[in-house]
């Protein structure tokens, strides 16, 4: 069976990043492609597989400016030549689901969200504190884009959700039923530690809807440690914010959030995420979580097993949640388990099956499974550190 993988574009590192990376691993000999690949955002994998790009990938200033270029995504999409694969597998929260495939072909898109700066313009825009000219300009090109969306909505055979809450989105966007599975999560690269230090972590990147404010806010208004980690354009709006207590790191290695994550006293997680891989590599180390009550939390984050809620996006509703959670306690090794559900091996299993009944069943790997089996029957021996 010819496969390709199909990514909107791979010019940021994120939760829909590994997905891609994990569609790929799935269909060994399968063939990657994209608008826009920048090498130094693939994830390590990645890095030296060959990709086929489209002409937007020579574009001028595409590393910095790439959002800049919103409405030739559909143009790039739509020149991508797909016609000699059974099957296209596309990750897609923008445009790659819209990808022309060969009558014969089946196209299977895993949808991390519709696209939500267009179909959620107004929360978008205000967050973003786009100019009047922006605000003005703006939504007679996000009402064209909207039309393409909904029209590249009926080119897939069929949608994988990675939420409930996105098949709820796609249904009332798209009209399209959708399978949910949820992402994969590298749970082996996280370890229990015995030793705990005073301090929350934000591990996101920087930009206005994860609301990284509230997390600065109430640790600043607690005086609770918090060290936020990551990256990204929002970092100048938090930095006047932040009091004393909180530390911007910056994006650092692997081995070096995987120590803090797994020493911290919990996540603090105050967005409303499609999914939001954080809360499970965060299970995975053995620590909670606090959450805002809504998205992809509702399925990641069990109350009062690995997690709490808080109900309102303010610095007081979370401030509040950070004393109640202090009062509590928590069971690494309960949290790990939970982590376990949401294995690579799991996702990988769900995918086949679901490929499978589809029409296109791809070969299991017999050796993870045995792994998956083990996990389930005798626990995790490599969770703690």
């Amino acid at each position: 069976m010819r496969v390709a993988v199909v990514h909107d574009y791979f010019t940021q590192s994120g939760g829909a990043e590994k997905v891609a990376e994990e569609l790929y691993g799935l269909a060994p000999g399968s063939t990657l492609v994209s608008t826009v690949a920048l090498q130094e955002k693939l994830p390590a994998s990645l890095r030296g597989v060959p990709i086929e790009t489209s002409w937007l990938q020579n574009m001028p200033g595409m590393k910095d400016y790439y959002r800049l270029y919103f409405l030739l995504y559909p143009f790039a999409v739509h020149s991508l030549d797909l016609s000699r694969f059974d099957l296209v597998l596309s990750s897609s929260s923008g445009y790659a689901k819209g990808i022309r495939t060969h009558g014969s072909s089946i196209h299977v898109c895993y949808c991390h969200t519709p696209m939500r700066w267009v179909w959620n313009f107004h929360d978008y825009s205000k967050r973003e504190r786009m100019g009047l000219a922006r605000r003005v300009v703006l939504p007679a090109l996000i009402g064209m884009l909207r039309a393409w969306d909904k029209d590249a909505a009926r080119q897939p055979d069929h949608f994988v959700a990675n939420s409930r809450a996105v098949a709820q989105r796609i249904a009332k966007v798209y009209g399209r039923t959708a399978e949910v599975i949820h992402p994969p999560i590298d749970v082996d690269r996280f370890r229990i530690s015995r030793d705990l230090d005073d301090y929350y972590v934000v591990l996101s990147r920087l930009i206005p809807y994860k609301r990284i404010d509230l997390a600065v806010q109430a640790c600043t208004l607690l005086r609770r440690r918090l060290l936020v980690i990551g990256e990204g354009p929002q970092y100048c709006q938090l930095l006047p914010q932040a009091g004393p207590t909180v530390t911007f790191t910056g994006r650092l290695s692997d081995s070096e959030v995987e120590r803090l994550v797994s020493r911290c006293r919990a996540l603090i997680f105050p967005g409303e995420e499609d999914f939001g891989m954080a809360p499970i590599e965060v299970a995975a180390a053995g620590r909670p979580c606090i959450a805002y009550r809504a998205g992809g939390a509702l399925e990641t984050v069990r109350e009062g097993v690995t997690g709490c809620f808080f109900d309102e996006q303010t610095p007081q509703a979370l401030a509040a949640a950070i004393e109640t959670f202090e009062k509590l306690e928590w069971s690494p090794a309960a949290l790990r388990m939970h982590a376990n559900g949401f294995r690579r091996e799991v996702f990988q299993e769900k995918m086949r099956k679901f490929l499978g009944r589809a029409g296109c069943p791809l070969p299991r790997d017999h050796s993870q499974l045995q792994n998956l089996e083990r996990v389930a029957v005798q626990g995790d021996d490599r969770a703690i550190a």
